[in-house]
C-alpha cells in the first residue's frame, strides 16, 4: 500500500508534547513519561489513534503507547490527541522490528495488534506482525501473567497466527472468528479498519494469547 506523502509531518510530531521520536532514549523508563505509574498497554501500528484515544478515556487507570512507523499516519493521530490531550496516553514513532532495542524486560503488561499488514507473500511471513520472529520480542517485553490481543478480518492472517502462536508454545486464552456476533465482542472498541470492514460484513476475527511461563 503507497501512503500519501503529508509535507511537514515528521516536523510536526517532533514538536509535539504528546509525541516520542527518539524510543531508545526510554528503555525501562517509559513509567517516567505519565503522572503516575501503572500497568502499560502498547498498540503496535495503532494507524490514526481511534482505537487507543478510547481505550484511554475508558481506563484512566492504565498507561498507554502507540506506536506507529510512518509520519504520514502517525500525525493525523498526535493532532487529534493534541486536541482533546488525555495524559495516560503517549504516541510513539517507531519500526515494531526493533522493539527490544525500546523497551527493556517485562516492561509491557499487554499488546495489541489491531488489523495488521497481512505481507501476503510466503517470502514476507516473518514481517507479519504475529510471525515467530515478533512473538519472540513480545515474548521477552511481556511482564509475567501480560499477553497480546489480535484483530483481523483477513481469515487467511487469522489461520497463520494461530498456528504461530502453537508452534512458538504460546497459550491461547480465546478466539472468536466472529467477534461482532460473539459474547467476547462486549465491551469491544473498534478501530477505523474495522468499522469499515464489519460495515462491508466481514466478519472480524480476535484472539489473545501469551507466552509460555519462564522455567
Amino acid at each position: 500500500m503507497r501512503l500519501k506523502n503529508v509535507p511537514g509531518a515528521r516536523e510536526a510530531i517532533d514538536k509535539s508534547d504528546c509525541a516520542v521520536t527518539e524510543p531508545e532514549l526510554w528503555k525501562g523508563k517509559w513509567q517516567e513519561l505519565f503522572p503516575s505509574a501503572q500497568p502499560l498497554h502498547m498498540e503496535i501500528g495503532m494507524g490514526k489513534g481511534q482505537f487507543l484515544m478510547e481505550m484511554a478515556s475508558r481506563h484512566p487507570e492504565v498507561n498507554y503507547l502507540g506506536l506507529e512507523k510512518y509520519s504520514s499516519v502517525l500525525v493525523r493521530a498526535v493532532q487529534k490527541l493534541e486536541m482533546k490531550r488525555q495524559p495516560n496516553l503517549f504516541l510513539v514513532r517507531a519500526d515494531a522490528q526493533y522493539l527490544t532495542e525500546y523497551f527493556a524486560q517485562g516492561e509491557v503488561n499487554r499488546i495489541y495488534l489491531n488489523f495488521s499488514d497481512p505481507w501476503p507473500k510466503d517470502r514476507h511471513a516473518h514481517r507479519r506482525l504475529t510471525s515467530r520472529q515478533f512473538l519472540e520480542r513480545y515474548r521477552v517485553l511481556l511482564a509475567p501473567g501480560g499477553w497480546i490481543e489480535f484483530k483481523t478480518d483477513n481469515t487467511g492472517l487469522f489461520d497463520f497466527s494461530l498456528e504461530e502462536l502453537e508452534q512458538a508454545g504460546w497459550e491461547l486464552l480465546y478466539f472468536t472468528r466472529n467477534l461482532h456476533a460473539d459474547p467476547l465482542g462486549e465491551g469491544n472498541v473498534m478501530t477505523e479498519y474495522e468499522e469499515r470492514f464489519s460495515g462491508r460484513g466481514n466478519p472480524i476475527c480476535k484472539l489473545a494469547a501469551r507466552p509460555p511461563a519462564a522455567v
